[in-house]
């Protein structure tokens, strides 16, 4: 199995990259956050990477950070999550509060991802409390939910919103959040 790929972006597109590596371009799927962070055409990044494979199948998943790929590989092994699946929860929060979110078992904050209903979320939060390892305060995320809501009635969508509250102090206060958001969506 493919363990890791260092190479040069040679195309990027809105989900996959192709990362050439000894003449060899290797199609790499990967989340919305691994897509913004890796802006430079021929430029070399190293990739940590997921190997799916089955009958009629052969992905390959990538990473820039160890802990990305180890908490994709614990959302697979959760019945009725996928691989896309799992990219889909990665690209919408940090892996801080979406640890936060399963520890607290805040399905809510789980269902907002296209895809996912409050079955599947359930799961997610029983099949993988007790793997994460979540020293932070239980706080409930009601006060991101709440700032996503406020974004949302200011016309920006949820991809723009998303994006904006990664880049957000987490531990802030509600306000703290949609100020800071609206900083940097404003700087778009």
């Amino acid at each position: 199995m493919i363990g890791s790929i260092k190479g040069k972006i040679i195309l990027k597109t809105e989900k996959y990259l192709i990362v050439e590596t000894a003449g060899v371009g290797y199609k790499i799927n990967v989340s919305p956050d691994v897509l913004s962070k890796v802006n430079a055409k021929d430029k070399e990044f190293f990739f940590f990477i997921h190997t799916h494979v089955r009958e009629d199948l052969f992905d390959l998943y990538g990473f820039l950070e160890r802990q990305e790929l180890e908490f994709f590989e614990m959302l697979i092994n959760v019945s009725g999550i996928g691989p896309k699946g799992a990219l889909s929860i990665l690209g919408i929060a940090s892996l801080d509060t979406l640890r936060k979110a399963i520890s607290t078992g805040d399905t809510a904050y789980l269902t907002k991802i296209s895809g996912i209903g409050r079955k599947t979320a359930e799961k997610i939060v029983i099949e993988l409390r007790d793997k994460i390892d979540e020293k932070k305060s239980g706080a409930s995320l009601q006060g991101e939910l709440d700032a996503m809501e406020a974004l949302r009635s200011l016309g920006y969508s949820q991809n723009e919103i998303r994006e904006a509250l990664k880049k957000v102090d987490p531990e802030s206060g509600i306000n703290a959040k949609i100020k800071e958001a609206l900083k940097i969506l404003g700087n778009k």
